[in-house]
């Protein structure tokens, strides 16, 4: 089993000769078997670029974070995370990682216990697994969730409600079986099912001996539970409640590894294409910084909206024209129903020229923020990039008025090296010196 490491956008070379391949590079079968992967997944475009890129002699990561396995060999790709800082071998990178996951996927994972995963686990898929089976178990001992479910069964002695029709066609000539239907409280429901489609999955992949043990008692316990092909999961008759509640958290992870969404993992029920969680970088900040954001005005009178807003730039002329060109900003910062601030997050390394007064922003994020502030009437608009060592010790907080108006554009950098009181913090910095007040309309008296 071949395990490599790489940061976003890094290289892994690929040999051609078996004899001449190494412990730090894919042999050709091995590239193209994790290449193959990168191309099934969902986030995938038409070639799978934008996962991974060949180029005969190595592989290039894309943005993405996450692991991706396939028979005999896997890829982790970690974070492009201030290099400049920490060592980008160690094991910071991937506890940042697994801590922004645990913010924004709602893990609740505690930064303790995600530090000590990502010191032991190899991986993060090696990490998420055995997430998932430490709280899978710990919740099977306690008792899994029972439910009342139809049964049908021909029995000596009636219980429950005589089927008729069955009983005077099909059993005629059995005046010893009655054909009886009830309700039975089991195990075998839908929440369940998924547990056990996801444990079998993850078994498929799973190389620490301690998490493979975990989930062979897990099979165990989940005996009784029906096998569901992945592709035919019952997601829409799962319900959460109060007798399940505790279930949550689990099932989120399970959908994480089960269902094709942002966050998720792919999986076709074909073992031999292997698996890929991955996470694209730039959803994965905006959600971590939406949480954290959340965190930092609660008790105040803003809140966050993460649904887009949803505005048109522009409408056809004419009776009847359709609105054209839609909006949606990462996070807009309300007060009441007026929005006082939008929030652009973008993944980009900004300001290492020292020379250059733009600090390295993109002309065209600047049209988007000025539109968003006409569109949005509100007086402050923000672009958010990671911070670096290259802007500094201090993180970047660089307020520009808009001419001809009175709206502003701020240009901040927030530090994920730190943990997530300090980010709060960070957050809560930027919007207190906003001084955020919603745009009145004002109309001249004749």
């Amino acid at each position: 089993m071949t395990h490599l490491t790489v940061h976003e956008w890094g290289r892994i070379s690929v040999c051609t000769e078996i004899s001449s391949s190494g412990p730090h590079v894919f042999t050709r079968a091995q590239a193209n078997a994790l290449l193959a992967a990168a191309r099934a997944h969902p986030l995938a475009n038409q070639h799978g670029t934008n996962i991974l890129i060949d180029r005969h002699s190595e592989i290039i990561a894309g943005q993405m974070v996450g692991v991706i396995a396939a028979p005999g060999c896997s890829l982790e790709i970690l974070p492009k995370i201030d290099f400049e800082a920490i060592d980008p071998e160690a094991a910071t990178i991937r506890h940042r990682l697994v801590r922004m996951l645990d913010v924004a996927l709602g893990l609740e994972l505690g930064d303790g216990q995600a530090a000590a995963m990502a010191r032991q686990a190899e991986t993060l898929l090696d990490i998420f697994i055995r997430l998932f089976a430490d709280r899978l178990l710990a919740e099977a001992r306690r008792g899994l969730p029972r439910a009342y479910l139809a049964q049908e069964d021909d029995l000596p002695a009636l219980r429950g409600r005589l089927n008729v029709r069955r009983q005077f066609t099909v059993l005629a000539v059995r005046p010893d079986r009655l054909a009886c239907g009830y309700d039975a409280l089991l195990a075998d429901t839908a929440l369940l099912r998924i547990m056990k489609a996801c444990v079998a999955l993850l078994r498929l992949h799973a190389r620490a001996t301690e998490t493979i043990r975990r989930l062979d008692e897990l099979r165990f316990l989940l005996a009784d539970v029906s096998d569901v092909p992945p592709n035919n999961l019952p997601w829409l008759q799962v319900r959460i409640d109060r007798t399940n509640r505790r279930w949550e958290t689990l099932y989120g992870l399970a959908r994480m590894f089960l269902k094709r969404e942002w966050q998720a993992t792919h999986y076709d029920g074909r073992p031999r294409h292997g698996i890929t969680l991955l996470f694209p970088m730039n959803d994965l900040f905006e959600a971590y910084i939406a949480a954290l954001a959340k965190r930092a005005l609660r008790g105040t009178e803003w809140t966050v909206d993460t649904q887009g807003g949803g505005l048109f730039c522009l409408i056809e002329e004419g009776e009847g024209g359709r609105q054209r060109f839609q909006t949606k900003p990462d996070l807009l910062i309300k007060k009441g129903r007026d929005t006082v601030a939008v929030i652009d997050t973008k993944w980009k390394r900004i300001g290492r020229n020292p020379e250059d007064a733009k600090r390295g922003v993109s002309q065209a994020d600047i049209y988007q923020m000025m539109a968003y502030a006409r569109l949005y009437r509100c007086p402050e608009v923000m672009l958010l990039y990671p911070h670096h060592a290259g802007l500094g010790i201090y993180a970047l907080n660089a307020a520009y008025r808009i001419l001809e108006s009175e709206e502003r554009l701020r240009v901040a950098s927030v530090d994920l090296l730190s943990d997530e009181a300090a980010v709060i913090e960070q957050l809560g910095n930027l919007l207190s010196a906003a001084k955020l007040q919603p745009v009145r309309e004002t109309t001249s008296v004749g």
